[in-house]
């Protein structure tokens, strides 16, 4: 007389449920991170109350060098100042809407800030000023 259990448990690990978890919990960071584009230049901008996102197209950045001058970024690429109207240019060329987002360090004074706005906007291109929220 044989009393043994005629139910048989199995020792595989079924894998499907676990890839399913893995997936939502992918899409639910996916969706809720931010979709800001950080710069890889430590600038430190000005703050301000008021202001929305703007995704930038073509970044101008300005900031202070370790002698005291000014170094110029087009999208995160070193350019002499004589050399910033050609290039926004060039990037202006290939963008069907001209948004030019300017991050420029709170410790350069605002005659530069003038100067690489001025050179936007004589290229026809949209202008707006990155900052911090307050």
């Amino acid at each position: 007389m044989a009393l043994g259990s005629k139910n048989k448990i199995s020792p595989d690990f079924n894998m499907s449920s676990m890839t399913d978890m893995v997936f939502l919990l992918l899409i639910f960071f996916l969706l809720t991170s931010n979709f800001v584009t950080p710069s890889g230049l430590n600038i430190n901008l000005p703050t301000s109350k008021a202001g929305g996102k703007v995704i930038p197209k073509i970044s101008v950045s300005v900031k202070k060098g370790r002698g005291g001058e000014m170094m110029y970024f087009v999208n995160e690429i070193g350019v002499n100042y004589n050399r910033l109207e050609r290039e926004l240019r060039a990037q202006l060329r290939d963008r069907e809407d001209g948004v030019v987002v300017l991050q420029i360090d709170k410790d350069v004074p605002v005659q530069y800030l003038v100067d690489v706005a001025g050179i936007a906007a004589k290229l026809k291109a949209k202008v707006s000023i990155a900052t911090k929220p307050d």
